[in-house]
């Protein structure tokens, strides 16, 4: 979305904001292997967790 408003300080947000979502995710990922069971299965089925084939 920042590109397509052609702005700079979305952009830098959004720059800033990346890094923060891969931590959240390795945090819950953490979580739910301590805590749900068949997860850890799960996840080496799922490969991609945010964008397919990317991500």
């Amino acid at each position: 979305m920042p590109l397509v408003l052609a702005s700079p300080v979305s952009f830098a947000i959004m720059l800033l904001y990346i890094p923060l979502i891969a931590k959240r995710i390795a945090n819950e990922e953490k979580v739910l292997e301590e805590g749900l069971e068949g997860y850890k299965e799960y996840k080496q089925r799922v490969k991609y967790k945010v964008i397919p084939f990317i991500w």
